[in-house]
């Protein structure tokens, strides 16, 4: 009979939906069909760094499929640069050491592009990793879908449900602030089953005058009121010139101090996006001579018992985690794909970005039933 396999399990990023029906399904599949031995990670790499564990066992798994959030904790503590006693601190080799010291065959990371991009740091210094692909902004490349997203779907969905009323009702413009820093899956996706008017999204840099005057022609048909769905990474085509022209700075920069002085454009371009939101409204108020309100979804799109999709996607990835682990597959992330799963290897999801292609087929729906994507 051969050695009986010790896995690790931690979760990484922002908090998602689906989080723990994953710490489940790898958990169950593990102990209950594979006779392996599992330790979860406390609050993200850093739990791995500084060997705050706990030993997982059935009870331990049992009730959480239906819980929001994660049982393990979670932080954006990244291996190769984690605040210690007040500094950064490289703890690759603290990390190494400590799961040589607990004998583990694996550690899986549930997390988003950032994990990733972390899990393969550790899989190049010859750690046996495996990610699972969580986000609600659905952008981690290489799978079809990320756990978190069908939830967030639906609460962005249901918000913009509910904000029709109070637009009719008092004949206003009402701008729903969605997540999505830099791809539009969420904005894109619950604008489109929610009926909003105008859809905002990262991929699509918007003229603010082309949609005041789809909101105008609204108007003239007898129809004043409008919501626009816009993603947080949404940006006019002005400020996306501005943020192309600094990217591009940034890859050519050669020297340090042109790298900084690249940085920094950056962030001041940032530090200017935020409240974009705020005086997107403001304009739409000035140019159409509509009241204008704001709602911004923010964590609430993260929270909450996970929807039956999530769930199901969630303990899909974590059963075929198990099986890659007893097969002795490593250095993959579990990739959805269509009905089944596919490991793909780090190296081509770290780093990579999944974002809205412009002739998708929801692009193009949103199109056909006369939706203004701003440009």
């Amino acid at each position: 009979m051969g050695k009986t396999k010790r896995i690790g399990i931690l979760t990484s990023g922002g908090d998602s939906p689906g989080l723990n029906a994953a710490i489940r399904g790898v958990g169950k599949a593990a102990l209950g069909f594979y006779n392996m031995e599992i330790l979860g990670f406390r609050d993200g790499f850093r739990g791995l760094a500084e060997n705050h564990r706990i030993r997982l066992e059935k009870n331990t798994l049992a009730g959480i499929l239906t819980i929001g959030g994660t049982i393990l904790g979670t932080s954006r503590d990244k291996p190769h640069r984690m605040e210690i006693d007040g500094r950064n601190r490289d703890m690759t080799d603290a990390i190494l050491r400590n799961c040589a010291k607990l004998g583990l065959d694996a550690v899986v990371c549930l997390g988003g592009g950032g994990t990733q991009k972390s899990a393969l740091r550790l899989a190049q210094k010859g750690l046996h990793v495996l990610t699972l692909p969580k986000t609600i902004d659905n952008d981690v490349a290489m799978t079809d879908a990320t756990f978190g997203f069908d939830t967030a779907l639906g609460i962005a969905t249901e918000a913009i449900d509910r904000l029709h009323s109070t637009a009719h009702s008092h004949h206003r413009i009402v701008v729903a602030e969605i997540m999505g820093h830099r791809a539009g899956w969420l904005a894109l996706g619950a604008g489109i089953a929610g009926g909003a008017d105008v859809i905002l999204i990262p991929e699509i840099p918007y003229d603010v005058s082309r949609i005041a005057q789809a909101i105008r022609a609204r108007s003239r048909h007898g129809t004043n009121f409008s919501i626009v769905a816009v993603a947080e990474g949404a940006m006019s085509k002005e400020d996306a010139r501005a943020f192309n022209a600094a990217e591009e700075k940034r890859e050519k920069a050669r020297a340090k101090v042109e790298r900084r002085a690249a940085r920094l454009e950056l962030d001041a371009l940032e530090h200017k996006h935020a409240g974009n939101t705020l005086r997107l409204a403001r304009q739409l108020e000035e140019l159409t001579h509509l009241e204008s309100r704001v709602t911004i979804l923010g964590y609430v799109q993260r929270g909450g018992t996970p929807s039956a999709g999530d769930r199901l996607l969630a303990t899909r990835l974590g059963t075929a985690c198990a099986d890659l682990i007893h097969e002795g597959v490593y250095g993959v992330m579990v990739a959805a794909r269509g009905n089944g799963t596919e490991p793909v290897p780090l190296e081509k999801v770290a780093g990579k970005l999944k974002t809205v292609p412009l002739d998708h087929p929801w692009v193009e729906s949103a199109r056909r039933v006369g939706t203004c994507l701003g440009d």
